[in-house]
């Protein structure tokens, strides 16, 4: 009888034919909106050489935003909680309801689509609801970081929702959402958080929005710098959270993009020799497999710096502010602030701009230098005692393990700010006189220690044979005699 039931049953349909629709149902929308056109891809998967390594780090662990992790059986206990927010947002909008924001949000279906770099599977209808509700819940989360929230002119958070979104930031669950909405795959598009936030009640909404962006990014910013002039101006222009920081962590750097490995000018040449000549490169264990890996920078350790009279000076600008200056011996570095979520910042701003521009990775170029300068705990203490890494970890070798953890998945970049403090600091260092000492005892002494050592046995030998000969013939009179 079952098997009769089953030989009624209609046949599903296969992997082809559902792919047959999904496409055909593509090619039915209509993709020629205008705002769609030009639209550049902002939201990509995490490159495999870089996820493999450090799965935790760009992979949400507590929830999902936007299309990519949506419905992961792991990450569905936030649905509800997220739920909740939408409820929220329902019962403080203005004149509309819920189904009207998640009609409006669909109108805009082929431009928030065009931001994906995967095709989405998911029909009109379903994406805006997923974008809807998780821009209710996102919204809610950076509204903490208003100034006004204290105030209580914005909604203030439900009691249901106290255990995750604190305005203090000190809870446990609220740090580990704001590593899930920092990553690359769990962004969605800023326009549609902006226009979500029009729906509020309230005026000024786009001031209020600014705020909450610049309080999230000062927040997790690592460098705490921000020029506040060109946040405002340039804030609304970005395509999602990730790429807004990184526009305010890195400058704007004229990049010289290295086209070709195997040319490789002679005086990297020459500084790489000196640098392997006195040791200077720590040698770091990295997966051959996952290539292309840029293995570590030459560059002289802190430690090595500090010994030869190098000091080291925080400075209160950006990445743009790293200097070298030889004529009085300091080293000039931005002031760091680490602590739980630095790691998955820093990576994940490493893989936004690997997948978006490959050939200008100023981001990465300061990751690499930062893993060259620091190779164990005693780098990161003189670099904490001079004030420029804010250390609140457990450890400086929490520090000094972040940073040799750090991936550089991506091809060499040229950027000649820091080019040239890598540059001047190898210079410094091997013509330090001290340097210079350790190199001449290494290829005159301990190179010539092995006939030293041949030597000395030789004359040991010869002196035993006499001593034996002179107690065998009574030498001492012998020399009396003569």
């Amino acid at each position: 009888m079952s098997s009769e039931l089953k030989a009624m049953e209609p046949p599903k349909p296969s992997y082809d034919q559902e792919w047959v629709i999904q496409i055909s149902r593509a090619l039915e929308e209509d993709l020629q909106d205008i705002n769609a056109e030009g639209l550049p891809v902002s939201i990509f998967s995490v490159p495999k050489t870089l996820i493999s390594l450090k799965p935790d780090a760009y992979t949400p662990q507590l929830m999902a935003l936007g299309p990519y992790h949506h419905q992961r059986p792991e990450l569905c206990e936030m649905e509800h909680h997220k739920l909740t927010s939408a409820k929220r947002v329902q019962k403080n909008l203005q004149q509309i309801k819920f189904c009207h924001l998640v009609n409006h949000i669909a109108q805009s279906d082929s431009t928030v689509r065009a931001c994906y770099h995967r095709f989405l599977e998911f029909d009109q209808e379903t994406l805006a609801l997923i974008f809807a509700i998780d821009a209710s819940f996102l919204l809610e989360y950076l509204q903490t970081y208003s100034p006004e929230m204290e105030e209580g002119s914005l909604m203030r958070i439900s009691s249901k929702m106290a255990h995750l979104i604190d305005y203090t930031r000190r809870k446990t669950a609220h740090h580990a959402i704001l590593r899930d909405v920092i990553k690359l795959e769990n962004q969605i598009p800023l326009f549609l958080l902006r226009e979500v936030h029009s729906f509020y009640p309230g005026e000024d909404h786009d001031e209020v929005f600014a705020t909450m962006l610049m309080g999230f990014c000062k927040d997790l910013l690592p460098t705490k710098y921000i020029n506040y002039q060109r946040f405002r101006e340039e804030c609304f222009g970005r395509a999602h959270l990730l790429q807004l920081l990184y526009y305010m962590v890195a400058p704007k750097f004229q990049l010289v993009p290295d086209c070709s490995e195997q040319e490789k000018p002679k005086e990297s040449e020459e500084i790489g020799s000196v640098a392997e000549e006195v040791e200077i490169s720590a040698s770091h264990e990295m997966e051959v497999e996952l290539s292309p890996l840029v293995e570590e920078i030459a560059i002289p350790s802190v430690t090595q710096l500090h010994k030869i009279g190098v000091n080291f000076c925080p400075t209160k600008g950006g990445l743009e502010s790293i200097n070298f200056d030889e004529s009085c011996d300091k080293f000039y570095l931005p002031i760091i602030h680490l602590d739980d979520n630095s790691e998955v910042v820093l990576r994940n701003l490493v893989a936004y701009k690997a997948c978006v521009a490959p050939e200008m990775m100023v981001f990465t170029r300061y990751t690499e230098l930062m893993n060259g300068i620091i190779d164990d705990e005693e780098d990161v203490r003189i670099l904490r005692e001079a004030g420029i890494i804010l250390n609140r970890l457990k450890s400086d070798g929490e520090v000094a393990t972040l940073w040799n953890g750090m991936t550089k998945s991506v091809r060499a970049t040229k950027v000649p700010v820091l080019d040239k403090t890598i540059e001047g600091a190898n210079t410094y260092y091997s013509e330090s006189w001290k340097v210079r000492m350790n190199v001449t005892m290494k290829k005159y002494v301990f190179a010539s220690w092995p006939c030293l050592t041949f030597l000395a046995a030789n004359i040991l030998i010869l002196m035993s044979t006499l001593q034996a000969a002179c107690s065998m013939y009574n030498c001492s009179k012998i020399f009396k005699s003569l």
